[in-house]
């Protein structure tokens, strides 16, 4: 690989290596599995970086490489019956009124209880609003209407935020 891609690589990496490893972290069932992941997540975001056409940012490609690989991950975790999710550095303030009585950790738990309940497109659009990934870029990676996500988004907050005021 050329020294001008490997430059590319590493400065994407370096503007996008915290978010790639909190969606990694919602397909993992621990932090183990999570640097397991994020390094198969790399390899694969190596070995593809001679394919990038430039289409979207490199932040958004590097993100669609990202879900892709988790879900194949999740796919095989499914099968063997395990299914986790560590959401441990997710805002939460966005679904979640704020109560005296619900310390952060609780906050956390109960969205990862709710979360854990979405299907995997709902998890994906989720995930990557989390991240503050725009409309625009979520629809890209997705392959959905700008509009569409932005409908995703509402209903699937909508959902969770039922589910917290059901469990709290």
């Amino acid at each position: 690989m050329s020294k001008e891609l490997e430059k590319t690589f590493l400065n994407a990496l370096e503007q996008n290596q915290q978010k790639l490893l909190r969606i990694c972290s919602v397909y993992a069932k621990d932090a183990d599995d999570t640097k397991d992941l994020f390094q198969e997540v790399l390899v694969q975001i190596w070995r593809s970086m001679q394919t990038f056409e430039s289409k979207s940012s490199i932040g958004t490609w590097m993100f669609r490489i990202t879900l892709n690989v988790c879900l194949r991950f999740r796919s095989k975790e499914n099968k063997k019956q395990k299914q986790f999710i560590q959401m441990d550095s997710i805002t939460i303030a966005k679904f979640i009124p704020t109560k005296e009585d619900y310390g952060e950790q609780e906050k956390l738990a109960h969205l990862k209880s709710c979360i854990k309940k979405l299907n995997e497109a709902e998890k994906a659009v989720i995930t990557l609003y989390l991240e503050e990934v725009r409309y625009k870029e979520i629809s890209e990676i997705l392959g959905l209407s700008e509009n569409n996500v932005a409908v995703k988004v509402k209903r699937i907050k909508k959902k969770l935020l039922n589910c917290i005021i059901q469990i709290a």
